[in-house]
């Protein structure tokens, strides 16, 4: 009995002691689509343009910046790009690079502290991409 005692007790204060354990800091992940064939191309391409209005950019694409210490740049060459960084939080790093034609991405940093680049060479690539950091 007294050893049953014993190792619930070694087991209480192992609990207590894990769930004292502070939070991991400076996390992140990140979830990249691409569309697989041309109907999803379409539909990406379209929910990226209503993204662009809803956040009141052009055409081509913005920035959007909700927090401090943000970072973000688009640089586009060529006809047809629409690129899309929205940062929403604290000291996230963001850009697109569009070379080509006909190119379409957002990058969507949530949290804190994310860091994304995307670049798309040649003509039509669309992608979308999800940051969340803690």
């Amino acid at each position: 009995m007294r050893s049953a005692m014993k190792k619930a007790t070694l087991a209480a204060l192992m609990l207590g002691t894990l769930s004292t354990a502070p939070a991991l800091a400076g996390g992140s992940f990140s979830i990249t689509l691409t569309p697989q064939n041309a109907e999803q191309e379409q539909l990406m391409r379209a929910g990226l343009f209503a993204a662009g209005v809803a956040n009141d950019m052009s055409k081509q694409g913005g920035i959007k910046q909700n927090g401090f210490g943000n970072v973000a740049g688009v640089l586009q060459n060529g006809f047809g790009n629409h690129g899309l960084v929205v940062q929403e939080g604290n000291g996230h790093n963001g850009t697109i690079q569009q070379h080509g034609n006909n190119h379409a991405y957002g990058l969507f940093q949530f949290g804190k502290n994310t860091n994304g680049h995307v670049v798309q060479n040649g003509y039509g690539q669309t992608g979308t991409t999800f940051q969340f950091g803690w």
